[in-house]
């Protein structure tokens, strides 16, 4: 799967590499400020119970 993904993608392999990174970072950024954030009220990692 991943190596269709990286066939897919345009220009040389330093390009190719670029182009990941930039999409990698933004999936991070949007799960940090947004995704998160958002989760955190439902989910209370004090509440939980490890016996």
């Amino acid at each position: 799967m991943y190596a269709a993904i990286w066939r897919l993608l345009p220009g040389p392999w330093w390009i190719r590499l670029l182009i990941v990174l930039v999409v990698v970072a933004a999936i991070l950024y949007g799960l940090f400020w947004y995704v998160f954030p958002w989760i955190s009220p439902i989910i209370n990692p004090g509440e939980v119970d490890l016996e």
